[in-house]
């Protein structure tokens, strides 16, 4: 009993580092991104010269400001969910669907995973205009969520999973 608590203690430790990763990375994009439209207000009205660049990286940084917040919003369980049915349910069967969620977010994001490696793959031929940086590096945001959904949702599957097995209810 132990080292199975040992284990999920270890592994939730990890997860949280993970998340907490991409939180750092989404908020440095944040920053840059809000200074740049800052530079952007100062070229035009100050310089009379406006930075072209700013608006591709601005979509760039978007991209994975949405994307690492969307993993992050999975690990914390944050996501969009509509769970009045789900808590009118007994025990058991609300852990069931906790289980079930937990697996079609996993496979969603091995879905997304598969999509967007092959969308890396067409895209880094193609330069971004402006930055001069393959396209591939926006389709990245969407490879890292997917994988991130996989290890997010696909652990707690597993942890929830073993949890049931063993007779205990968990949230």
């Amino acid at each position: 009993m132990t080292h199975f608590r040992d284990f999920a203690d270890r592994l939730e430790t990890g997860l949280t580092r993970l998340k907490n990763v991409c939180v750092f990375i989404g908020s440095v994009a944040l920053v840059v991104l809000v200074a740049t439209f800052g530079w952007l207000v100062f070229g035009r009205y100050v310089l009379n010269s406006t930075p072209t660049w700013v608006e591709q990286l601005a979509l760039l940084l978007i991209c994975y400001i949405t994307f690492l917040g969307a993993a992050v919003g999975i690990h914390e369980q944050s996501h969009l969910g509509v769970t009045f049915l789900r808590d009118a349910l007994p025990p058991k069967a609300r852990q069931v669907l906790l289980l079930l969620t937990d697996l079609a977010l996993a496979i969603f994001g091995g879905v997304m995973l598969v999509a967007s490696l092959e969308l890396f793959e067409f895209g880094w031929a193609t330069l971004l205009p402006m930055l001069n940086i393959p396209e591939s590096i926006r389709t990245a945001s969407a490879v890292a969520c997917g994988g991130l959904i996989v290890i997010f949702a696909g652990s707690r599957f597993v942890l929830r999973g073993l949890s049931t097995l063993r007779g205990e209810i968990s949230e």
